[in-house]
Protein backbone atom coordinates (compact mmCIF):
# COMPACT_ATOMS: atom_id res chain seq x y z
CA UNK A 1 0.00 0.00 0.00
CA UNK A 2 1.21 3.21 -0.90
CA UNK A 3 0.59 5.97 1.69
CA UNK A 4 0.71 9.80 0.54
CA UNK A 5 1.84 12.07 3.51
CA UNK A 6 0.71 15.68 3.40
CA UNK A 7 2.84 17.99 1.44
CA UNK A 8 3.77 20.88 3.75
CA UNK A 9 4.66 24.08 2.79
CA UNK A 10 8.68 26.00 2.52
CA UNK A 11 7.32 28.38 4.75
CA UNK A 12 6.58 25.77 7.53
CA UNK A 13 8.62 26.50 10.55
CA UNK A 14 9.44 22.40 10.81
CA UNK A 15 10.63 22.34 7.37
CA UNK A 16 12.56 25.65 7.12
CA UNK A 17 16.12 24.59 6.18
CA UNK A 18 18.78 25.55 8.44
CA UNK A 19 19.98 28.45 6.20
CA UNK A 20 16.76 30.08 6.40
CA UNK A 21 16.72 29.86 9.78
CA UNK A 22 20.11 31.63 10.17
CA UNK A 23 18.70 34.30 7.89
CA UNK A 24 15.52 35.01 10.08
CA UNK A 25 18.04 35.25 13.16
CA UNK A 26 20.28 37.39 11.32
CA UNK A 27 17.13 39.88 10.40
CA UNK A 28 16.18 40.41 13.92
CA UNK A 29 19.89 40.76 15.46
CA UNK A 30 20.55 43.09 12.68
CA UNK A 31 17.07 44.86 13.67
CA UNK A 32 18.26 45.23 17.32
CA UNK A 33 21.46 46.52 16.21
CA UNK A 34 19.78 49.42 14.70
CA UNK A 35 17.43 49.91 17.61
CA UNK A 36 20.70 50.06 19.79
CA UNK A 37 22.41 51.85 17.44
CA UNK A 38 19.07 54.43 17.03
CA UNK A 39 19.19 54.89 21.26
CA UNK A 40 22.73 55.32 21.17
CA UNK A 41 22.38 58.42 18.81
CA UNK A 42 19.50 59.72 20.80
CA UNK A 43 21.54 59.53 23.75
CA UNK A 44 24.21 61.63 22.01
CA UNK A 45 22.27 63.98 20.69
CA UNK A 46 20.75 64.60 24.12
CA UNK A 47 23.82 64.85 25.77
CA UNK A 48 25.22 67.02 23.12
CA UNK A 49 21.91 69.62 23.67
CA UNK A 50 22.95 69.65 27.06
CA UNK A 51 26.22 70.40 26.75
CA UNK A 52 25.79 73.32 24.47
CA UNK A 53 22.83 74.68 26.13
CA UNK A 54 24.89 74.84 29.46
CA UNK A 55 27.74 76.43 27.59
CA UNK A 56 26.10 78.74 25.52
CA UNK A 57 22.95 79.65 27.03
CA UNK A 58 22.55 83.09 28.15
CA UNK A 59 22.88 83.28 31.73
CA UNK A 60 20.86 85.08 34.48
CA UNK A 61 22.83 87.28 36.75
CA UNK A 62 22.60 86.43 40.78
CA UNK A 63 19.53 89.04 42.25
CA UNK A 64 21.53 91.72 44.01
CA UNK A 65 21.29 91.43 47.95
CA UNK A 66 18.66 93.88 49.30
CA UNK A 67 22.11 95.54 51.25
CA UNK A 68 23.83 95.97 47.65
CA UNK A 69 20.43 97.70 46.48
CA UNK A 70 20.33 100.20 49.24
CA UNK A 71 24.08 101.34 48.85
CA UNK A 72 23.43 104.08 46.55
CA UNK A 73 21.58 105.70 49.84
CA UNK A 74 24.89 105.10 52.03
CA UNK A 75 28.03 106.66 52.39
CA UNK A 76 30.45 105.52 49.41
CA UNK A 77 33.74 106.70 49.19
CA UNK A 78 35.30 106.69 45.66
CA UNK A 79 38.33 105.23 45.78
CA UNK A 80 40.39 107.90 44.59
CA UNK A 81 44.17 108.48 46.02
CA UNK A 82 46.09 112.29 45.80
CA UNK A 83 49.80 111.79 44.69
CA UNK A 84 50.88 112.18 48.49
CA UNK A 85 49.05 109.02 49.23
CA UNK A 86 50.10 107.07 46.43
CA UNK A 87 53.59 107.51 47.90
CA UNK A 88 52.37 107.24 51.64
CA UNK A 89 51.09 103.95 50.05
CA UNK A 90 54.50 102.55 48.72
CA UNK A 91 56.90 104.30 51.46
CA UNK A 92 55.01 102.82 54.60
CA UNK A 93 55.19 99.28 52.57
CA UNK A 94 58.47 99.28 52.12
CA UNK A 95 59.12 100.63 55.34
CA UNK A 96 57.92 97.64 57.04
CA UNK A 97 59.11 95.41 54.65
CA UNK A 98 62.90 96.05 55.54
CA UNK A 99 61.76 95.12 58.90
CA UNK A 100 62.93 91.56 59.49
CA UNK A 101 60.11 90.30 61.46
CA UNK A 102 61.14 86.61 60.88
CA UNK A 103 59.87 83.44 62.48
CA UNK A 104 62.11 80.54 62.37
CA UNK A 105 60.25 78.66 64.72
CA UNK A 106 57.23 78.66 67.64
CA UNK A 107 60.16 79.51 70.66
CA UNK A 108 62.78 81.76 67.48
CA UNK A 109 61.40 84.56 66.23
CA UNK A 110 63.09 87.81 65.52
CA UNK A 111 61.35 89.79 68.34
CA UNK A 112 63.30 92.90 68.10
CA UNK A 113 61.83 93.49 64.76
CA UNK A 114 58.22 92.80 66.58
CA UNK A 115 58.85 94.96 69.31
CA UNK A 116 59.90 97.65 66.61
CA UNK A 117 56.72 97.52 64.28
CA UNK A 118 54.41 98.90 67.16
CA UNK A 119 55.74 102.45 67.00
CA UNK A 120 56.50 102.10 63.27
CA UNK A 121 52.55 101.58 62.59
CA UNK A 122 51.90 104.30 65.13
CA UNK A 123 53.76 106.84 63.36
CA UNK A 124 52.33 105.81 60.10
CA UNK A 125 48.70 105.86 60.65
CA UNK A 126 48.08 108.81 63.22
CA UNK A 127 44.69 109.14 62.49
CA UNK A 128 43.88 105.25 63.37
CA UNK A 129 45.45 105.73 66.78
CA UNK A 130 44.04 108.95 67.59
CA UNK A 131 40.45 108.63 66.55
CA UNK A 132 38.20 108.32 69.89
CA UNK A 133 36.15 105.37 68.17
CA UNK A 134 39.10 102.85 67.46
CA UNK A 135 40.88 101.08 70.39
CA UNK A 136 44.23 99.61 69.73
CA UNK A 137 45.62 96.73 72.01
CA UNK A 138 48.78 94.42 72.00
CA UNK A 139 47.62 90.85 72.30
CA UNK A 140 50.64 88.07 73.55
CA UNK A 141 53.26 90.68 73.78
CA UNK A 142 53.63 91.11 69.90
CA UNK A 143 50.13 90.97 67.92
CA UNK A 144 47.82 93.70 68.05
CA UNK A 145 44.13 94.20 68.00
CA UNK A 146 42.15 96.95 66.76
CA UNK A 147 38.26 97.34 67.44
CA UNK A 148 36.18 99.82 65.57
CA UNK A 149 32.90 100.87 66.86
CA UNK A 150 30.49 101.41 64.37
CA UNK A 151 27.46 103.80 64.38
CA UNK A 152 25.00 101.06 64.53
CA UNK A 153 25.63 98.94 67.46
CA UNK A 154 22.66 96.42 66.46
CA UNK A 155 24.62 95.35 63.80
CA UNK A 156 27.26 91.62 64.15
CA UNK A 157 30.95 92.93 63.76
CA UNK A 158 33.01 91.00 61.49
CA UNK A 159 36.81 91.00 61.58
CA UNK A 160 39.75 91.34 59.00
CA UNK A 161 43.19 88.95 59.85
CA UNK A 162 46.88 89.39 58.36
CA UNK A 163 49.70 88.66 59.77
CA UNK A 164 53.47 90.66 60.30
CA UNK A 165 55.59 88.04 60.49
CA UNK A 166 57.93 86.35 57.45
CA UNK A 167 59.78 83.29 56.94
CA UNK A 168 63.48 83.04 56.81
CA UNK A 169 64.96 84.34 53.45
CA UNK A 170 68.27 83.38 52.09
CA UNK A 171 69.73 85.94 48.88
CA UNK A 172 69.75 83.14 46.76
CA UNK A 173 67.93 82.89 43.92
CA UNK A 174 66.15 86.29 44.57
CA UNK A 175 66.48 89.40 41.39
CA UNK A 176 67.76 91.36 44.14
CA UNK A 177 70.75 91.54 46.51
CA UNK A 178 69.07 91.60 49.80
CA UNK A 179 65.34 89.83 50.23
CA UNK A 180 64.93 92.67 52.98
CA UNK A 181 65.56 95.70 50.82
CA UNK A 182 62.29 96.62 49.50
CA UNK A 183 63.84 97.65 46.09
CA UNK A 184 61.69 99.46 43.79
CA UNK A 185 62.09 97.74 40.14
CA UNK A 186 59.68 98.05 36.91
CA UNK A 187 57.20 99.27 39.40
CA UNK A 188 57.75 96.13 41.56
CA UNK A 189 58.74 96.03 45.16
CA UNK A 190 60.86 93.34 45.77
CA UNK A 191 61.33 91.51 49.57
CA UNK A 192 59.79 89.17 52.12
CA UNK A 193 56.57 89.95 53.15
CA UNK A 194 55.41 91.72 50.00
CA UNK A 195 52.91 88.55 48.96
CA UNK A 196 52.96 87.35 52.33
CA UNK A 197 51.13 89.08 54.14
CA UNK A 198 52.50 92.93 54.52
CA UNK A 199 50.69 93.78 52.11
CA UNK A 200 47.35 92.96 53.53
CA UNK A 201 48.96 94.37 57.05
CA UNK A 202 49.51 97.83 55.34
CA UNK A 203 46.33 97.74 52.95
CA UNK A 204 43.83 97.53 55.34
CA UNK A 205 45.37 99.94 57.93
CA UNK A 206 46.03 102.40 55.41
CA UNK A 207 42.38 101.86 53.80
CA UNK A 208 41.43 102.82 57.58
CA UNK A 209 43.76 105.74 57.40
CA UNK A 210 42.38 107.45 54.53
CA UNK A 211 38.80 106.81 55.73
CA UNK A 212 39.54 108.44 58.74
CA UNK A 213 40.62 111.54 56.93
CA UNK A 214 37.76 111.81 54.76
CA UNK A 215 35.56 111.87 57.98
CA UNK A 216 34.17 108.82 57.82
CA UNK A 217 32.72 106.22 60.34
CA UNK A 218 31.51 102.77 59.75
CA UNK A 219 28.27 101.94 60.27
CA UNK A 220 28.67 98.02 61.37
CA UNK A 221 31.87 97.28 63.63
CA UNK A 222 34.75 95.84 63.07
CA UNK A 223 38.17 94.14 64.49
CA UNK A 224 41.60 94.02 62.78
CA UNK A 225 43.79 91.13 64.02
CA UNK A 226 47.35 91.12 62.78
CA UNK A 227 49.41 88.06 64.08
CA UNK A 228 52.88 87.69 64.89
CA UNK A 229 53.56 84.06 64.44
CA UNK A 230 51.13 82.95 62.07
CA UNK A 231 54.15 81.26 60.41
CA UNK A 232 54.81 78.97 63.15
CA UNK A 233 51.37 78.15 64.15
CA UNK A 234 49.93 81.13 65.69
CA UNK A 235 49.68 79.36 69.00
CA UNK A 236 51.10 83.13 70.70
CA UNK A 237 48.96 85.38 68.56
CA UNK A 238 45.91 84.46 66.81
CA UNK A 239 44.91 81.97 69.05
CA UNK A 240 45.82 84.59 71.65
CA UNK A 241 43.11 86.95 70.32
CA UNK A 242 40.43 84.86 69.38
CA UNK A 243 40.45 83.99 73.32
CA UNK A 244 40.15 87.28 74.17
CA UNK A 245 37.27 87.77 72.08
CA UNK A 246 35.69 84.44 73.03
CA UNK A 247 36.39 85.93 77.08
CA UNK A 248 34.49 89.10 75.89
CA UNK A 249 31.43 87.27 74.27
CA UNK A 250 31.88 88.54 71.08
CA UNK A 251 30.36 86.59 67.90
CA UNK A 252 31.52 87.49 64.30
CA UNK A 253 29.53 87.77 61.49
CA UNK A 254 32.36 86.78 59.14
CA UNK A 255 35.81 86.95 58.81
CA UNK A 256 38.23 87.67 56.02
CA UNK A 257 42.20 86.43 56.06
CA UNK A 258 44.87 86.76 53.56
CA UNK A 259 43.08 84.30 51.09
CA UNK A 260 44.45 84.41 47.45
CA UNK A 261 45.57 86.72 44.47
CA UNK A 262 44.65 88.21 41.43
CA UNK A 263 46.04 85.60 38.64
CA UNK A 264 47.07 87.24 35.16
CA UNK A 265 47.98 85.24 32.66
CA UNK A 266 48.01 82.21 34.91
CA UNK A 267 44.87 80.83 34.35
CA UNK A 268 45.30 78.64 30.91
CA UNK A 269 42.29 79.55 28.77
CA UNK A 270 41.45 82.68 30.33
CA UNK A 271 42.84 86.11 28.65
CA UNK A 272 41.48 88.57 31.56
CA UNK A 273 42.98 88.80 35.36
CA UNK A 274 41.26 86.12 37.80
CA UNK A 275 40.85 87.79 41.15
CA UNK A 276 40.77 84.56 43.11
CA UNK A 277 38.73 84.29 46.77
CA UNK A 278 39.48 82.00 49.35
CA UNK A 279 36.56 80.43 51.11
CA UNK A 280 37.66 77.23 52.76
CA UNK A 281 41.21 76.42 53.92
CA UNK A 282 42.61 73.17 54.57
CA UNK A 283 43.83 71.99 57.81
CA UNK A 284 47.41 70.14 58.50
CA UNK A 285 49.10 67.56 60.45
CA UNK A 286 53.18 66.99 61.09
CA UNK A 287 54.13 63.75 60.88
CA UNK A 288 57.53 61.88 62.13
CA UNK A 289 58.86 59.27 60.84
CA UNK A 290 61.57 57.19 63.05
CA UNK A 291 63.64 54.00 62.18
CA UNK A 292 66.11 53.24 64.75
CA UNK A 293 68.84 50.37 64.15
CA UNK A 294 71.50 48.51 65.26
CA UNK A 295 74.66 50.43 65.22
CA UNK A 296 77.89 49.29 63.57
CA UNK A 297 80.64 49.76 60.92
CA UNK A 298 80.09 50.64 57.37
CA UNK A 299 82.90 48.00 56.46
CA UNK A 300 80.08 45.71 57.42
CA UNK A 301 76.86 46.69 57.18
CA UNK A 302 73.61 44.95 57.59
CA UNK A 303 71.27 43.55 54.68
CA UNK A 304 68.76 46.72 55.18
CA UNK A 305 70.16 50.18 57.10
CA UNK A 306 67.93 52.45 59.24
CA UNK A 307 68.51 54.95 56.51
CA UNK A 308 67.24 52.17 53.44
CA UNK A 309 64.27 50.91 55.71
CA UNK A 310 63.15 54.91 56.00
CA UNK A 311 63.56 55.89 52.25
CA UNK A 312 61.57 53.11 51.12
CA UNK A 313 59.23 54.01 53.31
CA UNK A 314 58.99 57.49 52.38
CA UNK A 315 59.46 56.30 48.45
CA UNK A 316 56.35 54.10 48.89
CA UNK A 317 54.72 57.71 50.64
CA UNK A 318 55.03 59.57 47.70
CA UNK A 319 53.96 56.76 45.28
CA UNK A 320 50.66 56.35 46.97
CA UNK A 321 49.18 60.17 47.26
CA UNK A 322 45.57 60.60 48.60
CA UNK A 323 42.69 60.34 46.11
CA UNK A 324 41.72 62.61 43.80
CA UNK A 325 38.77 64.26 45.34
CA UNK A 326 37.69 67.28 42.39
CA UNK A 327 34.21 67.63 41.87
CA UNK A 328 33.93 67.53 45.71
CA UNK A 329 34.57 70.79 47.03
CA UNK A 330 34.00 74.15 46.41
CA UNK A 331 36.94 74.53 43.93
CA UNK A 332 34.31 72.89 40.96
CA UNK A 333 32.51 76.36 41.71
CA UNK A 334 35.29 78.31 41.02
CA UNK A 335 35.50 76.53 37.13
CA UNK A 336 31.77 76.69 36.58
CA UNK A 337 31.95 80.60 37.75
CA UNK A 338 34.60 81.03 35.09
CA UNK A 339 33.31 79.16 32.59
CA UNK A 340 32.24 81.30 30.12
CA UNK A 341 35.42 83.22 30.01
CA UNK A 342 37.52 80.44 28.84
CA UNK A 343 38.66 80.01 25.29
CA UNK A 344 36.70 76.99 23.18
CA UNK A 345 36.87 74.07 23.67
CA UNK A 346 37.51 75.13 27.64
CA UNK A 347 34.55 76.84 27.57
CA UNK A 348 32.32 73.54 27.04
CA UNK A 349 34.36 71.41 29.29
CA UNK A 350 34.08 73.73 32.37
CA UNK A 351 30.60 74.57 31.73
CA UNK A 352 29.76 70.67 31.68
CA UNK A 353 31.69 69.88 34.71
CA UNK A 354 29.38 66.65 35.91
CA UNK A 355 30.49 64.84 32.41
CA UNK A 356 33.86 65.89 31.92
CA UNK A 357 34.76 66.27 35.74
CA UNK A 358 36.53 63.15 35.51
CA UNK A 359 38.83 64.33 32.75
CA UNK A 360 39.61 67.67 34.40
CA UNK A 361 40.70 66.35 37.75
CA UNK A 362 43.04 64.12 35.78
CA UNK A 363 44.52 67.00 34.26
CA UNK A 364 44.72 69.36 37.42
CA UNK A 365 46.79 66.85 39.11
CA UNK A 366 49.62 66.96 36.31
CA UNK A 367 51.00 69.85 38.23
CA UNK A 368 52.06 70.69 41.78
CA UNK A 369 49.91 73.79 42.11
CA UNK A 370 46.80 73.03 40.25
CA UNK A 371 47.43 68.87 42.20
CA UNK A 372 46.96 71.05 45.54
CA UNK A 373 43.13 71.92 44.67
CA UNK A 374 41.91 68.39 43.96
CA UNK A 375 43.76 66.44 46.66
CA UNK A 376 45.44 66.35 50.70
CA UNK A 377 49.21 66.74 49.15
CA UNK A 378 51.76 65.12 50.90
CA UNK A 379 55.16 66.65 51.23
CA UNK A 380 58.38 65.69 53.00
CA UNK A 381 60.35 68.59 54.21
CA UNK A 382 63.37 67.41 56.79
CA UNK A 383 65.56 64.55 56.74
CA UNK A 384 67.81 63.87 59.15
CA UNK A 385 70.20 60.98 59.36
CA UNK A 386 73.74 59.35 59.97
CA UNK A 387 76.68 61.47 62.55
CA UNK A 388 80.00 60.49 60.57
CA UNK A 389 81.03 59.00 56.98
CA UNK A 390 81.82 55.65 57.99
Amino acid sequence: MIRRGTRRSPRDPERRPEGAKMAALSGRARGALWVALLALCGTVLALLAVVLVRTYAPRNPAPAPELWARRSRQQRLEPSFSPQERRELKEALQGAIRMQTVSFSANDQNTTALAEFEPYIRKAFPAVFSAAFIKHEVIGEYSHLFTIQGSNAQLQPYMLLAHIDVVPASPDGWDVSDPFSAEERDGFIYGRGTLDNKNSVMGILHALEFLLRRNYRPHRSFYIGLGHDEEVGGGKGAMKIVAELESRGIQLSFVLDEGSFIFDGVVTGIEKPVASIGITEKGEITANFTVTSEPGHSSAPPKRTSIGILSEALAKLEQHPMPNLFGHGPEILMFEQLAPDFSFPLNIIMSNLWLFGPLVGRFLEQTPTTNALVRTTTAITMFHAGVKVL
